[in-house]
Order: C-alpha cells, then sequence, then structure tokens
C-alpha cells in the first residue's frame, strides 16, 4: 500500500470515527413524548455517507465525475430505464425536462410559446413553474379528494387544438391514476412529464412511477426519499430526448464529450454547423439555449451510499404510512387519503383533510401539533392560481382552469400532512396518533 493510500485509509476510518461520536448518539437519543421533536422528515444516513462525501473531496475533481457517472448508472438500473441525468435540484429536472420538450429536434411535437400543458394547481409551484417561464399555457384541472391527485375524468375537457403535453406530480408518493393519463396522452400524441420528486419507488401496475411518462424527474434535496442535499434527476427511455437533455443540462452545446475530455466523436474539427465556419470546435457549438445544471460529484458521492440503502427506506415510509392509517382511520372528522388503485406507493407524507361540518379549522388542529412538537406542513401551495405569483397572470391568456377548482380549494382550506421518514420510530408514530386524537376528543367533548 502507498503512503498516498496509507493516508486515505486513515482519514476514512476517522471519519467513521467522528460519525459514530458526533451524529450517530444524535441518532439513537430516545424519544420521549412532547419533548422530542418529530420533523415532518429528515435525513437518515450513516458513516458510508460521511466516507463517499470525504473519498470525493479527496479527489477535489469538484464537478460531475466518477461519483455522477455511477450514481446515473445505479439510478438507472434501478428504475429500469436507460437514461439518468443527473442536476442539481429536483426544480431544475423540472426545467430540464419540460424545456427538452421545447427543442426543436422534435418537429412538430415541439413545445411552442403559446401551446397547452395539462396540470393541476394543487402542487409545488416548479411543476408549473417552467411551463410559465418559457411561455406556454398552463391549463389547470381539479383534483380527487380520496386519492389526493388529479381527477383523471377532467383530462378530456382540458383538451384543446394547442395541447401538447400534461406535466403533473405524484402527490405525497401517492400515484395518480397512470394507466388513464397515460392513455389520454397516446390517444392525443401528447407529451408525458411525470414528476416523481415525491414518490420515488412507487409502483403502478408493478412498474415504477417516473417510467411511464416520456421523461420522469426526482429530487435529492433533503426531505425526500433519499439525499444528496441539493440535487435531482430526469430520466428516460426516448433516445432524441436524452440528446435534447444532455444538451440542455451542459450549456445547450452539440458536443456530447465528457467534461475534460476532448474529440470523443474524432471529427471537432471537421464538421459544419450552420453559418459558423467550417471545422470550428465542436466543443462550443450550441445547438440549445440551455443551462448549466450539473451538480458537484461530492454531493453524487452521498447519493451512491443513499442509493444502497434505498429499498429499506421505502419499505420503512410504507410501515409508518400503514401504522398511521390503523391508528387514525376511525376518526370520523378527518379524510385519510387512500392508496390509489393498482397501485403501491413509497409514501413521502400523510396527508389529512377535514370533513365539511367539524367544530375546528385545519389552523387549530395544526397549531395544536406544532405546540406539542409535532411538524406539519400544508400540500404545498394548495391552489397556487390564488398566490401572488399569478397577480400579473391573465386568465383564459397566460394560464386557463377547467371548470371549478373546488376539491383544489378544499385541500387549500382544510388539508395538511404529518411526516412517516425511515427516521421516525414507532414512538413517534403513537405520539402523533395520541396527540391528534386527543385533539378530536376535545374538541368532540366542547360541542
Amino acid at each position: 500500500m502507498t503512503k498516498q493510500e496509507q493516508l486515505k485509509k486513515e482519514i476514512l476510518e476517522k471519519t467513521k470515527e467522528y460519525y459514530e461520536l458526533v451524529h450517530k448518539p444524535k441518532q439513537e437519543q430516545k424519544f420521549v413524548d412532547g419533548e422530542t421533536r418529530v420533523n415532518y422528515a429528515g435525513r437518515v444516513f450513516d458513516e458510508t455517507e460521511m466516507q463517499y462525501l470525504v473519498d470525493s473531496s479527496l479527489d477535489f475533481w469538484l464537478t460531475y465525475g466518477n461519483y455522477s457517472k455511477k450514481f446515473e448508472k445505479q439510478l438507472s438500473k434501478y428504475l429500469g430505464v436507460r437514461w439518468t441525468f443527473l442536476v442539481n435540484s429536483g426544480s431544475s429536472a423540472n426545467l430540464l425536462a419540460f424545456y427538452a420538450l421545447t427543442s426543436p429536434f422534435l418537429k412538430e411535437r415541439q413545445v411552442k410559446r403559446g401551446d397547452e400543458v395539462i396540470t393541476v394547481a394543487a402542487g409545488f409551484p416548479t411543476t408549473v413553474a417552467p411551463i410559465v417561464q418559457y411561455g406556454a399555457v398552463p391549463v389547470f384541472i381539479d383534483m380527487d379528494l380520496t386519492y389526493a391527485n388529479v381527477d383523471v375524468t377532467k383530462l378530456e375537457l382540458a383538451l384543446s387544438a394547442k395541447t401538447k403535453a400534461v406535466m403533473i406530480a405524484h402527490s405525497l408518493g401517492n400515484p395518480f391514476n397512470l394507466r388513464a393519463v397515460r392513455e389520454f396522452c397516446d390517444k392525443h400524441n401528447l407529451w408525458l412529464i411525470e414528476d416523481n420528486c415525491d414518490a420515488l419507488g412507487s409502483t403502478y401496475e408493478g412498474k415504477l412511477t417516473g417510467t411511464w411518462g416520456d421523461i420522469g424527474t426526482s429530487s435529492f434535496y433533503p426531505p425526500h426519499h433519499m439525499t444528496m442535499g441539493e440535487g435531482g434527476a430526469t430520466y428516460t427511455d426516448n433516445l432524441l430526448l436524452k440528446k435534447i437533455m444532455l444538451s440542455m443540462r451542459d450549456w445547450g452545446r452539440d458536443c456530447w464529450c465528457e467534461s475534460g475530455i476532448d474529440n470523443t466523436c474524432g471529427c471537432r474539427f471537421s464538421q459544419s454547423f450552420g453559418t459558423l465556419p467550417k471545422g470550428y470546435d465542436h466543443k462550443y457549438v450550441y445547438s440549445h439555449f440551455g443551462f448549466n445544471l450539473k451538480v458537484s460529484d461530492m454531493q453524487a458521492a452521498i447519493g451512491c451510499a443513499q442509493l444502497e440503502k434505498f429499498p429499506s427506506f421505502v419499505e420503512k415510509r410504507k410501515e409508518n404510512q400503514k401504522k398511521l392509517y390503523d391508528g387514525l382511520k376511525d376518526l370520523k372528522e378527518l379524510q385519510l387519503v387512500e392508496t390509489q388503485p393498482n397501485s403501491d406507493p413509497s409514501w413521502f407524507g400523510f396527508m389529512m383533510t377535514l370533513k365539511d361540518g367539524v367544530n375546528f379549522t385545519r389552523n387549530e388542529i395544526v397549531e395544536f401539533l406544532e405546540e406539542n412538537k409535532i411538524q406539519t406542513r400544508n400540500l404545498f401551495a394548495g391552489n397556487m392560481t390564488r398566490h401572488p405569483m399569478f397577480d400579473s397572470m391573465i386568465l383564459d391568456t397566460d394560464y386557463r382552469i377547467v371548470g371549478e377548482l373546488t376539491v383544489t380549494d378544499k385541500i387549500m382550506n382544510d388539508s395538511f400532512w404529518i411526516g412517516l421518514y425511515p427516521g421516525m420510530g414507532e414512538d413517534a408514530i403513537n405520539y402523533m396518533i395520541k396527540e391528534i386524537r386527543e385533539f378530536i376528543k376535545n374538541k368532540i367533548a366542547n360541542i
């Protein structure tokens, strides 16, 4: 063993020792009702993530590198897709996925400014933001409260001659009705982007979510199913979309050489492009107005360690959801989210909706839970068309609403969710059940 190898070995051993001294005790602290905070999500890691991170930092490559390639390959294998592109956030994944559909390479299927994209308003804004930012028109349809997902009966009503795509997220890990949405897209020759940021590991009809659409997206922000701090990914089986996303992720360049590598094609100085001089350096030919959305290799290193643990994360989420559901399902005041038929969700959160006529508000129960150290969240924007960002948008010009967003508004007013992430023990789950039941019991007693 060389001195360099020996030194690295010692550094990684010390890294493990540091984890066991500093981080492990925090993770093993005993849960105390009313004292230990129950976060809605959190990082689950051990010494492996820290060792991979340090190992990457010692190489000091910093940008996209060997760990990034390894992660893309491993995630592709897990998903059963041909290509994965690692990016710097789930929001960037949505940006890249949508902008890929605007490429002139797609000819008559290219999404152009003024074209329409069917989506929902009850979700996270970055599912919709790329549509607006490009100058296309989001068309909002309502939700189905039973599954907290898109109401597929509204799809045909949203269709117009300008419709080019559907871009929708799976809510809190529960897949939307992929069979109906996929058949609708196939019938009308529409693109389908699955925002899979809250549902990695979920399946529908035995097939993983994110792989039903033309492009799937994931987020690796700390609260999500796995993390690399900041990070995300797009994935596809479509060769042309693969070429477009690689170009747009990497500055819009036409060249497909990896960073630090030149002349992979062997004709770097012999081709013709546009009105450029013949033989113009292919490394600096741009076929798209692109971005730089890559992550650092250090982030990818953490992702590689997380991906090794990922199947256990999914199973723990399922176990925690079942415990919460079984502990709360008899409460007549709350409507719990039901599992989408033909699916097996990798749950991100546990959503509840106040039934009509109850004698308390969403804010009352949420404030009670927060005061008792249970973190809560709304279903993100609730109804994003009611947010200030839409104040400058013109209805029926910049965006359309199909019918009334009645259920969307119900979610905005009366829904909230709590966590069930893998770092949550049974004591925390039981405590949340106890506090929710206690709140409702007291409210009933005061009627």
